[in-house]
């Protein structure tokens, strides 16, 4: 066959229009740094700076729970600006057992006194909902002592109160964290 025959330029039509779909597809993952899917309008509202900085899977014994990616102005944590934490679902959680088990975290990281994590207890149990696969919760540090919550993109609720944003982001983000690895993945350091 010749190159000049019209199958030909055919093949090669379908074979330039494959490459570029292809650096299309990846142009738009690479605009979503660490494969984070982009937030919600109101929370980028919020804090239209934000960027994602890492993010990854996290697993409880061998069982997948969540992909969660930390998003914030500058890298790094305690971030300088605002900043949020968005976790995408894999499992049905129960509102409460989420609110339980990170007072549990905080009280392990010794973070707030006695009174105020039964006071975070008691609002977190009144803002997170009852959770199932493919839901996405994301919470963010507004400054000032806020931190406002997002069930799948909506606001659901927010608990202002000084000692909160660092207590319930420190879960995931402190050092001291008992999951050191998914800390790195999402602060996106090696």
């Amino acid at each position: 066959m010749s190159r000049n025959t019209p199958l030909f330029a055919a093949e090669r039509v379908a074979l330039l229009l494959a490459l570029m779909l292809t650096l299309a597809a990846t142009s738009a993952l690479a605009s979503t740094r660490n494969g984070a899917p982009p937030l919600p309008s109101a929370i980028v509202s919020l804090a239209p700076t934000m960027q994602a900085r890492g993010g990854g899977l996290l697993t409880y014994f061998g069982l997948s729970v969540y992909d969660g990616w930390y998003w914030s102005a500058t890298p790094g944590w305690p971030s300088a600006g605002p900043y949020a934490l968005d976790l995408h679902y894999h499992r049905n959680l129960d509102g409460v057992k989420i609110a339980e088990r990170s007072v549990d975290e905080i009280t392990r990281l010794e973070l707030g006194s006695s009174a105020e994590r039964l006071r975070w207890g008691v609002a977190m149990k009144r803002v997170f909902p009852d959770i199932k696969p493919g839901d996405r919760l994301t919470g963010v540090n507004a400054g000032a002592g806020v931190v406002r919550f997002f069930y799948n993109g909506k606001p659901i609720g927010e608990i202002s109160d000084p000692g909160f944003a660092d207590a319930f982001f420190g879960i995931w983000l402190h050092p001291a964290t008992s999951r050191a690895d998914f800390r790195r993945k999402l602060l996106g350091t090696p």
